[in-house]
């Protein structure tokens, strides 16, 4: 019976106002509260939901709340993740043709950086350079941002086109000029 019991208390809390996230830290002051930050854009959190509510049937004593990522109420309590995503857009949208890779133009400090940089070079487009390596935190956020695991990560006006192979396949089939000139 104590076991149905706990289950039914364990639930995760949807909290829609900063307000509401106010009261609920203030109730729960002394005890553990677990804050998850998701959006409907990334697949990663709806599987995170689901480990959110299993957590919560395994732990009934600690609070497990989810907030949609977009509340704006909610951006002056926790802004970091709100603002990163905002970052994040203008980086993708600095040039028209953006490359996040290891190292610059100058020096690519990986192989990887290295290839995309000689096709991209070879077809004479403009086009700038980030450095994952000088900044974790774009490093970080720009895989969950993009939904792409590795680097280096070409995008166009913003969008996302791929990595290395997707530039390579891209370049092969005669199809990597018209999207870097945004004629696609």
């Amino acid at each position: 019976m104590a076991a149905g019991a706990a289950e039914a208390a364990a639930v995760v809390v949807e909290v829609g106002s900063a307000r509401q996230f106010e009261e609920l830290l203030r109730l729960r002051a002394k005890s553990l509260v677990v804050v998850h930050f998701w959006a409907p854009w990334a697949p990663q959190c709806a599987q995170m939901n689901d480990v959110m509510a299993e957590l919560a049937k395994e732990h009934p004593q600690v609070s497990f709340v989810k907030e949609l990522e977009a509340s704006e109420e909610l951006d002056t309590i926790c802004p970091k993740a709100p603002k990163l995503e905002e970052r994040l857009k203008v980086l993708t949208n600095k040039a028209s043709v953006m490359l996040f890779m290891k190292g610059n133009k100058q020096e690519a400090k990986c192989g990887f950086s290295k290839q995309i940089l000689e096709i991209l070079n070879s077809t004479g487009v403009e086009y700038e350079t980030f450095d994952i390596l000088e900044d974790e935190e774009v490093r970080q956020g720009l895989k969950a941002y993009s939904n792409w695991p590795t680097y280096p990560q070409l995008y166009v006006k913003g969008e996302l086109v791929g990595g290395l192979d997707i530039v390579k396949e891209l370049k092969e089939n005669g199809e990597l000029m018209p999207i870097l000139k945004g004629e696609n």
